[in-house]
């Protein structure tokens, strides 16, 4: 039996990010990731990548970039996640990597969650990936006005929203 190398991506934003060591999103994504990994022996997990605290919404994270570069030297030919939101919320770009990058870059991609795997070697596409790439990307559009409401009705009681006192002019 052939051994994948995989390397498990885990991520969590920066709105639901804690001060805790560790938060308690990241421990079950590793949770879910070690069961899957239990059952399918074929994958070797090889390294962990973890952005605890970084936003979806673009692929700025030191992780994320650590593992491209593990890609580029050959350490890794796949990577394992518990959903697609955990690798990205930006429609355009998380498709860019599952559809174009990774295939080209001989790498498969495993969602755990939505009983995915997305082969590199004869990809051709999950008709449902593009939408549930939009739905990643339209909860973080979402969540970001939200925040932005209840910041603007703290400011407007008076509340404390942030490092620095904000005043209207």
């Amino acid at each position: 039996m052939q051994k994948y190398k995989v390397g498990a991506y885990l991520r969590l934003s920066k709105e639901e990010f804690s001060n805790e060591k560790e938060s308690n999103s990241i421990t079950n994504q590793k949770l879910i990731i070690d069961n899957y990994l239990k059952e399918h022996k074929e994958y070797k997990l090889v390294d962990c990548y973890i952005d605890d605290g970084y936003s979806g919404t673009n692929f700025n994270r030191p992780e994320f970039q650590r593992m491209l570069i593990d890609i580029k030297n050959k350490k890794i030919d796949g990577i394992i996640i518990k959903d697609l939101s955990r690798l990205g919320r930006n429609y355009i770009e998380t498709g860019n990597y599952i559809e174009v990058i990774f295939p080209a870059m001989g790498v498969s991609v495993i969602s755990v969650d939505e009983n995915c795997e997305i082969d590199s070697s004869d990809y051709y596409g999950d008709d449902y990936l593009p939408l549930k790439n939009l739905f990643n990307d339209m909860y973080a559009k979402d969540i970001s006005k939200k925040v932005r409401s209840s910041l603007i009705v703290k400011k407007y009681n008076g509340e404390f929203v942030g490092k620095l006192a904000l005043m209207d002019i």
